[in-house]
């Protein structure tokens, strides 16, 4: 389980515009997440530090790099690890997504804020589109038109945590994952002074 330990250690850092727009491919009827939870003011590298555990600071495109000797990075999935997206015209920052569960070698779910703005997604639908099955090419759940994206964005692949996470323990976190994110305003935590 995440501890709250873990997540009051865990402060937040600034990380500006995680939102973006989609395109309109459809997949049919189908409908993934529950209801968003409107916050304002909630950004996804905060929201993702808290959730994950994983303590990388500044935009979201910066943690594939800052991940490195830190955290394991890889091409596949894992529970509770963060999806990182390069920076683009449409997520001039990048952006990062939590790993909530794994359907297939090709699709997950993901919990995520302020891809739609202002909003924290749950179980959001990403299809890896890649042609190697490197997940470096995805597409993404657009809640709004309740369809798969028809933009594909590209991304470094996945940062992992220490330990690896349950989608109960996610599940559990989400909300004092929410609430650590906003009272930390983005600032990293204080240094430890030596004794």
């Amino acid at each position: 389980m995440i501890s709250r330990h873990i997540l009051l250690l865990l402060l937040a850092g600034f990380l500006a515009g995680c939102g973006a727009s989609s395109g309109s491919v459809s997949s049919g009827s189908v409908s993934f997440g529950s209801a968003p939870i409107r916050q304002s003011g909630l950004t996804c590298a905060p929201f993702a530090r808290e959730l994950s555990g994983i303590a990388l600071y500044g935009e979201a495109a910066s943690w594939w790099d800052g991940a490195a000797g830190r955290y394991g990075r890889a091409n596949r999935p894992e529970v509770g690890g963060v999806l990182v997206f390069r920076r683009s015209s449409r997520l001039p920052s990048g952006h990062v997504s939590v790993v909530s569960r794994v359907i297939n070698a090709r699709q997950i779910e993901v919990i995520q804020a302020n891809w739609v703005p202002e909003q924290l997604d749950q179980d959001q639908l990403v299809v890896d589109v890649s042609e190697r099955n490197d997940w470096t090419e995805v597409r993404v759940w657009y809640p709004p038109l309740n369809q798969i994206g028809g933009h594909t964005y590209t991304a470094y692949g996945f940062v992992l945590p220490l330990r690896p996470a349950t989608y109960a323990e996610l599940s559990r976190a989400t909300t004092p994952a929410i609430r650590y994110a906003l009272d930390t305003k983005g600032r990293p935590p204080p240094r430890a002074r030596g004794g």
